[in-house]
């Protein structure tokens, strides 16, 4: 008898260490009420998952990462987003000024500055010159400046945003706004979105991948790829260009593959158990990534090998094996979308001209970084072309947001080095493949690059263009979390039809 009674308390004291403050509530009948009635008006489950029959998300199973299938016919089925984070100057690149040039050094007017926010600048600042040389290139006679001289042979290829707005002049929330669709903590970036919505070709690769060069990670931190309030899973995976790409991708001594195996398959039967009773979509994610590591420690070391790459695509790209780079990271990117990946995003950090030093300086720092970029992103467009993957992989390219056409006086003093300050009313970005058509430039901004005088588009604006081309309707592709449906674009976007094939 003592026997039976102490296996009963075993039970109870087991049972009741798997309750949690959820299991209480959905067990409370007053609690349980009420969320069917919050389910009821917001059209999702006690549990906070959007039903999203048009997605078919409540079809996956046990495998979030499942592929799916859009509401409508993708131009793009993979995206890779390159990001100059610290913000490059597009007065140095694309916007051609010629007007600012004849202008340099005189003070700016009064009415251009007044009631404007600069990170640094203060006063009466003088107007910066051009430090670029611009000549008219490809079929398309689009402006490119000296700085990137290998741009010139994809510039029919591209479509370039002259007048992109973004309300955030300061790194951390005007990144967050750029991958998230919000300055502020908390949203899921825009790969994570596109893996929610697409899942992934490859099941032994992440969904999601984040490559890092230049040093350092964004201002806003890992937050840029994030999953918000989407379940764990969709996040992204930052893999390493330089050393092993994950870590721990080699078994302890002793462990073979087959234990290893039967481990994972005894750790997820019983997670398996534990989502049949309680629905977590964070045990899903738990199970996916076990399995997930399992299998990548097969296909990351073949997919993330550029020393097998025949040399000329090597000498095409400027690559450095062993190197963390930019250039490593542009080749890498293209063999994960061949292999399958839906999301590829690249940070490069450095881009932050503001003439502080040598380094910052417009016209010695940031010639070095164009240097750089140049050659691997364009490697990259060409590369994609030439083996058929530029029709349905989408590149973006862009930072944050611009730089001012004033030299940046720093609380109002002359810097020793010519330098320009944060600009968020105009700024250029531009997409490739995907359904984008190649060779045109959409918007302008006045004489000397300050304000958009046509085709204004903002962040929200380039993302619901981004999902467009993934094949969803960016107002209809929602996620129900704390009692509302939430999008990418939050209320507003629209699709830039101008710059669609």
């Amino acid at each position: 008898m003592d026997n039976i009674e102490k296996l009963i308390k075993e039970k109870l004291d087991k049972e009741i260490q798997t309750k949690t403050r959820r299991h209480f509530i959905k067990n409370c009948v007053t609690g349980m009420g009420g969320l069917a009635l919050g389910s009821l008006f917001m059209g999702c489950d006690p549990f906070g998952k959007s039903v999203a029959p048009n997605l078919g998300m409540n079809n996956r199973s046990l495998n979030p990462l499942a592929p799916l299938a859009p509401p409508f016919s993708p131009k793009a089925k993979s995206v890779i987003h390159i990001h100059m984070a610290g913000a490059p100057s597009q007065l140095e690149l694309f916007d051609y000024k010629p007007q600012l040039t004849k202008l340099h050094n005189q003070a700016v007017p009064q009415s251009f500055i007044e009631g404007k926010k600069f990170a640094f600048i203060r006063g009466t600042p003088k107007l910066l010159g051009q430090q670029a040389n611009f000549k008219r290139e490809g079929q398309s006679g689009q402006w490119v400046s000296d700085y990137i001289p290998h741009f010139k042979k994809i510039v029919d290829d591209v479509a370039l945003l002259k007048a992109v707005h973004t309300d955030q002049f300061n790194h951390g929330p005007a990144q967050l706004f750029m991958h998230t669709g919000s300055p502020r903590l908390g949203r899921p970036s825009v790969g994570a979105w596109a893996t929610y919505g697409l899942g992934s070709e490859n099941q032994n690769l992440p969904g999601f991948v984040v490559l890092t060069s230049g040093g350092k990670t964004p201002d806003a931190g890992k937050s840029v790829w994030g999953s918000g309030f989407l379940p764990s899973v969709y996040q992204g995976v930052q893999c390493r260009s330089k050393g092993d790409p994950v870590l721990y991708l080699d078994d302890p001594d002793g462990a073979t593959r087959d234990i290893k195996k039967k481990t994972i398959d005894a750790i997820n039967n019983i997670n398996k158990e534990e989502y049949t009773k309680y629905t977590d979509p964070e045990i899903l994610a738990r199970i996916n990534q076990y399995e997930m590591a399992y299998r990548m420690q097969i296909a990351v070391p073949e997919v993330m090998n550029i020393n097998d790459e025949p040399e000329h695509i090597k000498e095409m790209y400027g690559v450095e094996p062993g190197k963390e780079s930019l250039a490593n990271n542009c080749l890498l990117a293209r063999k994960l979308v061949e292999d399958g990946v839906r999301y590829v995003q690249l940070f490069d950090w450095g881009w932050d001209s503001h003439g502080t030093g040598h380094q910052t300086a417009i016209d010695l720092g940031f010639r070095n970084k164009c240097k750089e970029m140049d050659r691997p992103v364009t490697a990259l467009i060409l590369d994609l072309k030439q083996r058929g993957l530029l029709e349905d992989t989408l590149v973006v390219w862009g930072g944050e947001f611009g730089r001012t056409p004033m030299q940046e006086n720093r609380e109002g003093k002359e810097m020793a080095f010519k330098g320009r300050d944060h600009h968020g009313d105009a700024f250029t970005m531009w997409m490739a493949g995907g359904g984008v058509k190649g060779g045109v430039s959409y918007g302008q901004t006045d004489e000397i690059g300050f304000n958009p005088v046509e085709g204004r588009v903002s962040v929200h604006d380039v993302h619901a263009t981004m999902m467009h081309l993934l094949g969803f309707n960016h107002e209809q592709f929602t996620y129900d979390f704390q009692g509302r449906p939430f999008r990418l674009t939050d209320v507003e976007g629209e699709v830039i039809r101008e710059i669609l094939a």
